[in-house]
Parts: C-alpha cells; sequence; structure tokens
C-alpha cells in the first residue's frame, strides 16, 4: 500500500516539518504586526503620541534587518536545530520583556530583543525547510515558511487586536507568547536535527549584493512594501473615523487586509507558472498605487474601507512570491540566501515605513499618507522595469554555489 511506502512517509515526515517551521514564522511574525492593531491604546498607556508609538515597529522592522545576517554569521557552524531553538528563546524573552515594560524606552529594548530572534529564524527556518525537501521541492519548501508572514498578518494581528482592545495591550504580548511557546513545542517536536553547509562569513553571505540584477530586484522589494506599510503600520489611525474607534472594526479591516493578501499571493504565484514574474509584479504595483490613491475617499466609511482594504491586500501581498521566483531564478544555487536578503530587505521595508508614515501624518494628516505610498509605488514599478530588462541583458556571473544539502 502506498501509506506502506518508506519515501512516502519520509516525504510526510518532512513536509510536516516544514509546517512547523511555517508556523514558527507565523507566530514570530505575528508580534511585527500586531502592534499596528494597539497603537492608540497602547501610545495611551505609556503616554507618548502615535507616531511615537509607531517606531516600535520600525525599531523591530530595522533590528530584524540588521540582525539577521550578522547572527546568521556568527552562527553559520551551529546545527540549525540549535539556532532555531536560540532564535525562539530569544524572541519569546523580548515578547514577555515587553508585556513586563513600565515604560516606552524599556518597550524598544524588548522589541529589538524578539526582533534579533525573529531576524535569525526566518532564514535558519528557510535554510532547513529547504534541505529537508528534495531539490526540485526547495522553492516550494521555502515559500512555505515565508508564508508564515502572510498568515501573521491575516490572523495573528486581528485576533491580537481584539485580544488588545477588549484585555489592554500587555494582554496581546502573551497571547503572543502563547503562540510562540507552541511553535518551540513544534520545532522540539516535528524538526529533525539537521546540519547544513552555509555561508560562514559575513562577505560570503552578502556576496550576492555585488551583483546588479540581485540588487534592482531587491530595490523593488524594499520601495513596493515602503508603500504597501505606509497605511498598514498606521491603520488605526488612517481609519478611525470609519472604525469610530473600535478594535474589532479594526481587526476585520486588519483581517481582510491580510485574508485578501493570503490569497493574493497564493494565486500570484499560481500566475507566475503560467504568465512569468514580471507582469505580475508590474500589475501587482499598479493595483497598489491605485488602491493607495483612492483609499483617501473611503477612510470615512466603513464599508468602502473594506472595499478599499481588499484591493489593497491583494496588491500588497501578490507582489511577494514572484518577486522570491525572480531571485530562484536568478541564482538557483543560491535560493535560501537570496530568500533571506528578500527577508531582511522587507523588514527594512516596514523600518522606512513607520518614519515615512510618522512625518507623513504629522505633516499632511494620517488620511493622505497613502498619497506617499502611491508616490512610492509608480517608483516601486520603475525599478522592477529595470530589474527586468537587467535580467534579460546581463550573463549570470561565476559564483560558487551555496549547498543546501543536508546531513543527520
Amino acid at each position: 500500500m502506498a501509506d506502506d511506502d518508506p519515501e512516502a512517509a519520509s516525504a510526510r515526515t518532512a513536509w510536516r516539518a516544514v509546517l512547523m517551521l511555517g508556523f514558527g514564522t507565523f507566530a514570530l511574525g505575528t508580534d511585527e504586526f500586531v502592534l499596528a492593531g494597539v497603537l492608540p491604546e497602547f501610545s495611551k498607556s505609556l503616554d507618548v503620541s502615535i507616531a511615537t508609538a509607531g517606531q516600535t515597529v520600525t525599531v523591530f522592522a530595522l533590528t530584524c534587518a540588521v540582525m539577521s545576517p550578522v547572527l546568521g554569521t556568527l552562527t553559520a557552524g551551529w546545527p540549525r536545530h540549535r539556532v532555531l531553538k536560540l532564535a525562539v528563546l530569544l524572541y519569546m524573552a523580548g515578547v514577555i520583556a515587553t508585556g513586563l515594560a513600565p515604560s516606552f524606552a524599556i518597550v524598544l529594548v524588548a522589541q529589538m530583543i524578539a526582533a534579533a530572534g525573529a531576524g535569525l529564524y526566518i532564514p535558519a527556518a528557510s535554510v532547513t525547510a529547504a534541505s529537508l525537501v528534495e531539490p526540485e521541492r526547495r522553492g516550494r519548501a521555502i515559500a512555505a515558511v515565508t508564508t508564515g508572514l502572510t498568515a501573521a498578518t491575516a490572523l495573528g494581528a486581528p485576533i491580537g487586536t481584539v485580544v488588545g482592545s477588549v484585555l489592554g495591550w500587555r494582554a496581546t504580548m502573551w497571547f503572543i507568547t502563547v503562540l510562540t511557546a507552541l511553535g518551540l513545542i513544534g520545532v522540539l517536536a516535528l524538526v529533525p536535527r539537521v546540519s547544513v553547509p552555509a555561508p560562514g562569513g559575513l562577505r560570503q553571505r552578502l556576496a550576492p549584493l555585488g551583483d546588479r540584477r540581485v540588487v534592482t530586484v531587491l530595490a523593488t522589494t524594499l520601495v513596493a512594501f515602503t508603500a504597501a506599510y505606509i497605511v498598514y503600520t498606521y491603520m488605526a489611525e488612517v481609519f478611525s473615523s470609519a472604525t469610530g474607534g473600535s478594535g474589532t472594526k479594526l481587526a476585520i479591516l486588519m483581517f481582510a487586509f491580510g485574508l485578501t493578501g493570503t490569497v493574493g499571493n497564493f494565486y500570484a504565484g499560481a500566475l507566475v507558472d503560467r504568465i512569468g514574474a514580471r507582469p505580475v509584479v508590474g500589475g501587482a504595483i499598479v493595483l497598489l498605487a491605485l488602491s493607495l490613491l483612492v483609499l483617501p475617499l473611503t477612510t470615512g466609511a466603513y464599508p468602502a474601507a473594506l472595499v478599499v482594504i481588499v484591493a489593497y491586500g491583494v496588491a500588497a501581498w501578490a507582489i511577494t512570491a514572484p518577486q522570491q521566483t525572480r531571485l530562484i531564478t536568478l541564482e538557483p544555487e543560491s535560493a535560501p540566501l537570496l530568500i533571506s536578503l528578500n527577508a531582511a530587505f522587507l523588514y527594512l521595508a516596514i523600518a522606512f515605513s513607520g518614519v515615512i508614515g510618522a512625518v507623513g501624518m504629522s505633516s499632511i494628516g494620517a488620511d493622505r499618507i497613502s498619497f506617499i505610498g502611491a508616490g512610492l509605488a509608480v517608483v516601486a514599478l520603475g525599478l522592477s522595469e529595470l530589474a527586468h530588462r537587467l535580467s534579460s541583458r546581463t550573463p549570470a556571473p561565476a559564483a560558487e554555489p551555496a549547498e543546501v544539502d543536508s546531513y543527520h
């Protein structure tokens, strides 16, 4: 019987481990996204402005982007299982410290600790997932891990927002702590111990940045997601009139954004297989720009806000899968490394969006900051087209393959 086939059983075990690694990404991504939903209550509790409170998102994302390659280098010789455990424990310590923090300054330090764990986890989980499956399925395994970030947006952040609106923002931190504990148990129970040869030095890890084709694709990710997250980071303030300050209504908006974004991400991947990455990225960015231009007209009416959020969510997350495909196509042998760099640029984008959004709110108002995002989306479209031209005209540089073979 097929059920008794050792190879089939081994494949099922491997994919259970991959899915658990994706759940870990979901747990570790929720802290980043959930704070956007509790900013008003959070800012009042710690006696800071909304714009200042929003810098927790910036600090988290920036720390993640910077510490990911640094910690990855320091732990390059470790078994991936040990790296994953350290990452989850670091993150959990930061979340618990955030929940107990008596001041905004301590919250920022605690969030930096949590972000260091998240920055270490996602690349390690991606490489581990790639090493558990057959070479032809590595791209799917990596995508399964990074999809945890969209799930954090679709489910983690809205649930955390409801918890925070009912029980206070500190209760949201305990909700995330429980998610993280479940993730740790899952990693310990289901992810096998593997060691993966990885680029050991920081220079080798950053070597792809010497390829202008890679840099232009990453720049597209950076600018496009900065455009997308300017509104999301300050969603509570942008749609305050439409929600009437209701945490439940805000959670529904966040859920709509995340759910439609997850659907958009899935179907974007399918479209890439049919028509290629370039038109999918271009179409998504155009939809993003249009939805951001229309968005100010919907901030006072809840039904209209829901409609524009659906278009906004699809556009924002439909960029993810084709961008990853572009990078993998450029250098298939370096896929895990390139995906981790793409994740770092995504976090940089979230950091930039927090700063740009705060400046925008103080200068043109929360209900108009989407115009800034629309302008950046146009720039991202230009970068996307430039990336396509460079990839078409420039031959791949000779490079030493970055292996992802595993041994137990």
